[in-house]
């Protein structure tokens, strides 16, 4: 179990590393599903770097469950499920809020 963690880690990582260079956004699920004319409205290096970011932080708190399973400590799994629950929230609540990754047109 340690190793499909550690695996699902690293590849989080690699989405990671390519969202912050401003490049996959048809990996993002909502962003792929929109016709070109919506697409054409969002700012999409913006959007990729603020996922990159997020990816980073659900990329650590996977790592995090792996880790305690090494150690054998309960406590590094609960900070890494607070962390994993924090990012979900502050992502759903930063990308919904306010248009910020509307163009200005």
């Amino acid at each position: 179990m340690v190793v499909a963690t550690l695996i699902i880690s690293i590849l989080f990582l690699i989405f990671a590393i390519t969202l912050s260079q401003g490049k996959g956004a048809s990996l993002l699920t909502g962003y792929n599903t929109m016709s070109d004319s919506e697409k054409a409205k969002y700012n999409e290096i913006a959007l990729c770097k603020f996922m990159g970011k997020i990816m980073y932080g659900i990329s650590f708190s996977i790592f995090l469950f792996s880790l305690s399973e090494m150690v054998e400590n309960q406590v590094i799994f609960i900070i890494g499920l607070i962390l994993f629950i924090a990012l979900f929230i502050f992502s759903l609540v930063y990308t919904n809020t306010k248009n910020r990754f509307k163009k200005n047109v």
